[in-house]
C-alpha cells in the first residue's frame, strides 16, 4: 500500500511506532473495516492488533463503530494534522509553563548559588567551550549578546549574512534598543546580500567587506569562532569555539578595526 521509506516517515512525523502507523495506512486504503480485515492488510499479528487499535483510538487517528462485529473508521489525515498540531502546542505549553516555574522554586535559586560559587574559582583567561551544530552555536552567540554592554563586531559570509537576519534579528533589534554598537562585515556583491543589508542596517552598521572569516567579538572580550568554511562542512557537524579572553578578543577586534576603517 505504501512504501517503507513512507512509513519511517510517517512514524517520525505522527510519533507512531511501526505497528501503528501500518494499521493506520491499512484502515485509511478500507474506509472501515475490522480487527481481523486490518491485521491481514497490515501484516500486525492478531495477538497485538485490539491493543493497537486501541492506542489509534486514544491518539484519535481512527473511530471504532457502533454495532456487531466491531469495526473502525478512519478519520481524515486533513483532521489528524490538527489534532496532532494541538496536541503537540497543549503539551510544548505545559513544558515551557513547567520550567519557567522551576525559576520561582529555592532549588533554582540553589542552582544559581552553585554557579557562581563555581565560576569565582576559575581563572577568566582559561574559559572556552566548543559548540556542534550550526543552532547551538547560535543558541551561545545570542546569549552573549544578552550580556552585550558597548558593542559587537561580526565577520561573516554572504550566505551567513542571510543566516543572521533569520536567526538573530530579534536579537538585533533588542541590541539596538539598547544602544549597542553593531558592525557587520560581509560580503556584499549579489542582490540578495544587498538587500539583507539593507533590513539589517536598521540595527546595524553593514559594509562591504570580505575578510574571509566567520567570528563575532562582544565587548572586546568573548570571541565565537568557526573552525571551517561553511562550503566544507554541514550544519550539523559546524564547529563553533568560544573563548573569554579579552587578550585573544582585543586582538581580533584591532585586526577587524584596521580593515573596517580602510573600507569606506
Amino acid at each position: 500500500m505504501i512504501s517503507e521509506d513512507s512509513l519511517k516517515k510517517l512514524r517520525s512525523a505522527f510519533n507512531l511506532n511501526i505497528y501503528e502507523v501500518k494499521v493506520w495506512v491499512a484502515l485509511l486504503s478500507k474506509g472501515v473495516a475490522t480487527a481481523g480485515e486490518l491485521s491481514d492488510m497490515s501484516d500486525v499479528p492478531r495477538s497485538r492488533s485490539y491493543d493497537v487499535l486501541e492506542s489509534l483510538e486514544k491518539k484519535g487517528f481512527i473511530i471504532m463503530k457502533l454495532g456487531r462485529p466491531i469495526r473502525y473508521l478512519a478519520v481524515a489525515p486533513a483532521e489528524i494534522i490538527k489534532r496532532v498540531k494541538k496536541t503537540l502546542k497543549e503539551r510544548s505549553d505545559q513544558e515551557i509553563k513547567s520550567v519557567e516555574n522551576v525559576q520561582t522554586t529555592d532549588v533554582f535559586s540553589e542552582l544559581n548559588l552553585l554557579y557562581k560559587l563555581g565560576i569565582e574559582h576559575i581563572d577568566p583567561t582559561s574559559i572556552a567551550g566548543s559548540f556542534k551544530g550550526r543552532n547551538n552555536i547560535y543558541d551561545h552567540i545570542i546569549t552573549l549578546f544578552n550580556q552585550a554592554n558597548k558593542e559587537i563586531c561580526i565577520a561573516t559570509t554572504s550566505d551567513g549574512l542571510g543566516r543572521k537576519l533569520e536567526h538573530m534579528k530579534n536579537a538585533f533589534k533588542k541590541l539596538n534598543s539598547n544602544n549597542i554598537d553593531i558592525k557587520i562585515a560581509a560580503s556584499l556583491k549579489t542582490e540578495k546580500a544587498k538587500e539583507i543589508a539593507k533590513e539589517l542596517s536598521a540595527y546595524a552598521t553593514v559594509k562591504d567587506l570580505d575578510l574571509d572569516a566567520r567570528f563575532v567579538i562582544i565587548d572586546g572580550k568573548d570571541i565565537v569562532f568557526m573552525v571551517n568554511h561553511e562550503k566544507d562542512v554541514h550544519e550539523s557537524a559546524e564547529t563553533g569555539v568560544w573563548v573569554n579572553s579579552s587578550f585573544f578578543a582585543n586582538a581580533m577586534k584591532g585586526m577587524f578595526m584596521t580593515s573596517w576603517n580602510t573600507k569606506k
